[in-house]
């Protein structure tokens, strides 16, 4: 069986990564032949990482042979953007994609030099494959045809992510000095409008305010994304001087690009993971975090339903909103409720036992579902149907 993979590769945005791993999983297959085309980054300012995956790993995905111009094919993978619809030589087609806003806005079509998304997408026989039902209605709301449109969730490598030995915890801890500390994570490119990142700063002041031995590790992607600026903007709207002065000393920011390895140590050190956030595609730190055996604060109503449960996770009690952009867009997005959020974030703090509960079932749950092995195994059978590798994976109930 050969598949073509379009995609990016050695660069710490969302589609690379999820790509990367998928890749790493496929080649373990002795009944594929992959190959890989590297596709031009979006923004001039990107630039390949190296170092992101042990050395072994990287060597391995830098020997994926490129596709020859007439390469017979099984199937078709797109991993980038903007979106390409249009059909491959292969025998299936298909592309990766999110919606974070609940559609596909008038930006991601006008990059696929496109009119229309439903005609685009009427007009080829490309399979739209993406990692939570959230994302897959946008699709549809956008005019996909639902028979097309396939939902496989993201998954983690439990040799990267999972719980440290609590001596092994508590020597990192010191070694960063964190360790007479609660600490709350936060991980992503830090944009305010998706990953409410104003709101978790003012929840923050309000915990510092009660729980003086508190800190917040925000972990941004400057090298894709201005997240340190962003972080700073966002606390200028939503704090007032006395907050930003509060929080300023309990606020620990790494910008910088690390291996997955180095990323899984943040995890493995912090005591609780929390994300009120307001519109993602899937929120795949959600799942690395509860890997790591840490409880989860996350929005109630968005893709992070798809994989948490109350074993490990609270959910933000939110609403559904719906708000007009300027260019007449209707964007859709979950927005959580302030006080629930404070609110979880003291219950956290407080109750230990939860704490100690998660990091049981937040691991199992995961090594249950969320392997990338299995993650893989459903998207081999969407891909190459004839393979037949998926067992059953959980599934979320939707009402």
């Amino acid at each position: 069986m050969h598949i073509i993979i379009e995609g990016w590769r050695f660069l710490p945005h969302s589609y690379a990564i999820v790509n990367q791993f998928q890749l790493l999983e496929m080649l373990k297959r002795p009944q594929l032949k992959i190959y890989h085309q590297d596709m031009p980054y979006i923004s001039k300012s990107w630039q390949p990482v190296t170092g992101l995956f042990p050395q072994n790993a990287e060597t391995v995905l830098r020997n994926i042979p490129n596709p020859s111009p007439q390469q017979a094919a099984d199937a078709t993978l797109r991993m980038y953007a903007p979106f390409n619809l249009n059909s491959s030589t292969s025998n299936r087609t298909a592309i990766f994609g999110c919606t974070e806003w609940g559609i596909v806005t008038k930006s991601i079509i006008k990059g696929m030099g496109v009119n229309s998304f439903a005609e685009a997408h009427a007009q080829s026989d490309t399979i739209i494959i993406t990692p939570s039902h959230w994302s897959k209605e946008g699709f549809i709301r956008s005019g996909a045809e639902e028979s097309r449109v396939a939902v496989v969730p993201l998954g983690v490598n439990p040799n990267i992510y999972h719980p440290l030995p609590i001596d092994e915890r508590n020597t990192l801890r010191q070694k960063l000095g964190i360790d007479n500390c609660f600490v709350f994570l936060n991980v992503g490119v830090m944009c305010n409008s998706s990953q409410g990142v104003g709101r978790l700063l003012k929840a923050f002041a309000t915990i510092v305010e009660h729980y003086p031995d508190t800190k917040l590790i925000l972990k941004g992607r400057d090298a894709i994304f201005p997240s340190k600026d962003s972080i700073a903007k966002a606390g200028k709207v939503a704090l007032t001087d006395a907050e930003m002065e509060r929080i300023q000393p309990k606020i620990i920011y790494v910008g910088k690009t690390l291996s997955f390895l180095e990323l899984a140590q943040l995890y493995q050190v912090a005591d609780a993971y929390v994300s009120p956030y307001l519109a993602e595609g899937f929120n795949l730190p959600v799942l690395e975090a509860a890997a790591c055996g840490l409880p989860v604060i996350c929005t109630r109503g968005g893709p992070t339903d798809d994989f948490t449960n109350p074993n490990f996770a609270l959910a933000i009690d939110s609403q559904l909103q719906t708000n007009y952009t300027k260019d007449g867009e209707a964007i859709r997005f979950v927005l959580p409720e302030q006080d629930h959020l404070v609110e979880l974030m003291q219950i956290i703090i407080e109750k230990t036992l939860f704490r100690e509960q998660a990091r049981k079932a937040g691991p199992q749950w995961i090594v249950q579902n969320f392997t990338w092995k299995q993650v893989v195994d459903r998207l081999l059978d969407l891909l190459v149907p004839s393979l037949k590798l998926s067992r059953p994976i959980f599934e979320p109930i939707i009402l």
